[in-house]
């Protein structure tokens, strides 16, 4: 016999996931480029493009991750979500790159709006 765990204590991992995974990962980085590239080097620009995304994770960690530390409410999740990645798309905005901002503002408002309901709904 295994040790399998059983089914219903998988998490089920779907499209949406993946894509919000790749949203935050994409967050994390674009603040660090932001903050290398729109700061003159080596101060500022050192300090924000590690510290910009530094404390992007450690928001992701504390309220939204699913092992987050303090639990809070799915509106406070959406709240620091939105935060962390509209601060990216308005850094991708400031570094004049309008498409990007746009294009990843959407998709991340589609995937949050879809993973929101799926919340609501459970």
């Amino acid at each position: 016999m295994s040790d399998a765990v059983p089914n219903e204590s998988q998490p089920k991992i779907g499209p949406n996931e993946v894509l919000r995974f790749l949203l935050e990962l994409f967050a994390f980085v674009s603040l660090g480029i932001w903050g290398f590239l729109a700061f003159p080097l080596p101060w500022p620009g050192v300090l924000v493009g590690i510290g910009a995304p530094v404390l992007a994770i450690l928001l992701w960690a504390l309220f939204v991750s699913p092992k987050a530390v303090f639990r809070i409410d799915p509106f406070g999740q959406a709240l620091v979500e939105i935060a962390v990645f509209s601060a990216a798309a308005l850094g991708w905005w400031m570094l004049g790159q309008p498409i990007v901002a746009v294009v990843f503002a959407v998709v991340a408002a589609v995937s949050g709006i879809l993973h929101g309901r799926k919340q609501l709904g459970d």
